[in-house]
């Protein structure tokens, strides 16, 4: 095969991919030496800043939801990856029931607002029904349970249930759930710090006292939401137990970088992410 003279392909080169910083590096005489450290970049720190900028954010897949998820490696403590079809099964009945619009001073407003957290807690729509891909995973720890969820919103707005979750610790602060079985429940609901990431975020933890079994109990669930562009992670942890604050801080924290790289093209890496 005829090779072309260096000075034609180097001129073609330089052509297509004119403006970028390594093309111009790439054009100069020498190589690109002396352009790279008029600026005080160096051709290898270009290579690098281009490879660390991430790509045009692509539209999530069933596949890349799936990868983009948490493993045990993930999360602290001793949580156990359970089956698939076992987590996709997970309900708690103490969230079922109906919330007593005389507790809200605007009633059927705030009613509404109480009413849909308990039947998305149950549920597990939390942001609603994705429009896109979706994928979850869960853990199980002692009586405690994690739900991971990563899904796409593209045709509907994660942002506007974020902003419903920021008014509910005011909203639906304490009220009163009426079973079927004419038991009343007692749910209080106070906001959680999150971790800085994603585009948005918003955590809760719901407290529901009541009895099951003919015996007092006590769910405790901590949830966060993490919104990236039009995807969104949420998780949902907690049981009998007590709350899993840490435990939930732990996945966002560590999820939430899987699923940026996801979206930018790149394959997580297998081990947890160390972000301070």
């Amino acid at each position: 095969m005829t090779r072309r003279p260096a000075r034609l392909a180097r001129a073609v080169s330089c052509a297509l991919a004119a403006g970028t910083l390594m093309t111009t590096a790439a054009c100069s005489g020498d190589g690109g030496t002396d352009a790279s450290r008029a600026r005080g970049v160096t051709a290898e720190q270009a290579a690098e800043q281009q490879r660390q900028t991430p790509s045009p954010t692509a539209t999530l897949t069933t596949d890349g939801a799936r990868m983009a998820l948490i493993t045990e490696a993930d999360i602290e403590d001793d949580w156990t990856q359970v089956r698939d079809t076992e987590a996709e099964n997970w309900h708690d009945s103490l969230l079922i029931g109906t919330v007593d619009v005389s507790d809200f001073l605007t009633a059927k407003a705030q009613a509404a607002s109480c009413q849909r957290l308990i039947n998305s807690l149950f549920d597990d729509d939390l942001l609603g029904r994705p429009s896109g891909a979706s994928a979850l995973r869960g853990f199980e720890q002692g009586d405690s349970r994690l739900l991971y969820q990563v899904a796409s919103y593209e045709r509907t707005d994660p942002e506007d249930s974020l902003h419903w979750m920021a008014k509910l610790p005011e909203k639906c602060d304490q009220f009163t759930v009426t079973a079927d079985d004419g038991g009343q429940r007692t749910v209080q609901v106070i906001d959680i710090p999150l971790p800085d990431v994603g585009d948005a975020r918003e955590g809760l933890r719901v407290t529901v006292r009541g009895s099951t079994g003919g015996e007092n109990a006590t769910l405790t669930l901590d949830v966060a939401a993490v919104r990236v562009g039009d995807d969104a992670i949420t998780v949902t942890a907690g049981g009998l137990d007590g709350d899993e604050n840490d435990s939930v801080e732990q996945a966002v924290k560590q999820g939430t970088p899987r699923l940026k790289d996801v979206l930018a093209g790149r394959t997580p890496t297998p081990n947890p992410s160390q972000i301070e």
